[in-house]
């Protein structure tokens, strides 16, 4: 899966519909440091075409959630898809 599939396993082990995590947090449970980029609403996007689901993203929507930051609070809002 890739350098963030910690992060999947997180989130596929989450019984609430959303959850919010600090930018902390995430690198902690991934092992693996953020870029400068996940400061852009852009990093956490959720594209509607499969070639374009990479990365952070990918690893997100195979646990069943989408990405939202939270600007200038390091934070990710996590919601589950469907």
């Amino acid at each position: 899966m890739g350098k963030y599939e910690g992060l999947t396993h997180r989130l596929q082990k989450e019984v609430l519909g959303e959850i919010v995590l600090s930018f902390a947090d995430i690198e902690a449970i991934s092992g693996v440091r953020l870029p400068g980029s996940a400061q852009l609403p852009q990093y956490w996007e959720n594209p509607s075409k499969a070639e374009h689901i990479l990365g952070m993203k990918k690893a997100v929507r195979s646990a069943g959630f989408r990405s939202f930051l939270l600007a200038g609070q390091d934070k990710v809002r996590f919601v589950r898809d469907g």
